[in-house]
């Protein structure tokens, strides 16, 4: 397998200082953690709610200072203020530092297309108030007058067409991966398959695939077992301290989900 296509490949927690025995220092998985290695361009990350997997991941994002799906700063962002400190004592072991890429959390994407709608509304608005306000000037004047807000309207539209709003959630979701994928990068995913059906989870699938064998590396957190399909993926389970792979059959979500599949109505009537 490509070395190069895995760019982050270690997290250690600094020695020294005593830790911290406050949240997110009390996690099990922080308590007894190990040097942390990455041997696949992706990976998967499984365990139950607060098992620590999205706490982590947006430590992570902050020391790596990558930036977020809407284009600020991890390390700056005051709803990550929870994972500051555990970020701080993260050390990354690179085998390439790269600034390509982006994190993302579900539910930031909703507030995300909420912005770009807004931006658009505001730039119409001014573009409305510069042909006003130019108004019997030469045509050139006005032209230049309007070329920045004209310039930065067509590169939205070129990237999200007539706005990720006006999609449907799934469809949106995955125009966003569309547009912002590119080679090289590092994409830090939590819990992508929220918004997305299991057909579009599989379109998602081809699209993490697609990257990864142009140099890209993905961490996602998750608890679709479809997105824990991925082939060749490496799975570590926050379920365990210290964290450590586990093969795909074994994982309960999985195996939860077959047996449902199989005989739903002996789950329904227990229930």
């Amino acid at each position: 397998m490509d070395e190069a296509m895995i760019h982050l490949r270690e997290i250690q927690l600094r020695e020294g200082e005593t830790r911290p025995e406050d949240f997110p220092f009390n996690l099990p998985v922080i308590r007894r953690w190990e040097p942390l290695a990455f041997s696949a361009p992706v990976t998967i990350l499984v365990g139950e709610n607060g098992s620590g997997k999205s706490t982590v991941l947006e430590a992570v994002a902050c020391a790596a200072e990558i930036i977020t799906v809407g284009s600020g700063a991890a390390h700056r962002d005051p709803s990550l203020a929870h994972v500051h400190a555990l970020a701080k004592w993260f050390k990354l072991i690179w085998s390439k530092r790269v600034r390509k890429g982006f994190f993302l959390r579900a539910e930031d994407f909703f507030g995300f297309v909420k912005r770009q709608s807004q931006t658009r509304i505001e730039m119409q608005r001014e573009l409305d108030r510069v042909k006003e306000e130019y108004r019997g000037r030469s045509k050139q004047a006005q032209e230049l007058a309007r070329m920045p807000l004209t310039r930065e309207l067509g590169d939205m539209h070129k990237r999200y067409g007539d706005g990720l709003d006006t999609q449907s959630h799934g469809e949106s979701f995955l125009a966003l991966f569309q547009s912002r994928f590119v080679p090289g990068g590092l994409y830090l995913l939590d819990e992508p398959e929220a918004p997305l059906s299991p057909l579009r989870q599989l379109a998602l699938i081809s699209m993490i695939k697609q990257m990864a064998a142009e140099d890209s590396q993905f961490i996602i957190a998750t608890h679709s077992p479809i997105l824990m399909a991925y082939p060749e993926a490496e799975i570590l389970s926050f379920d365990l301290a210290p964290i450590r792979p586990v093969a795909y059959d074994s994982l309960e979500h999985v195996n939860l989900m077959r047996d449902f599949l199989n005989d739903p109505d002996s789950f329904l009537r227990y229930l």
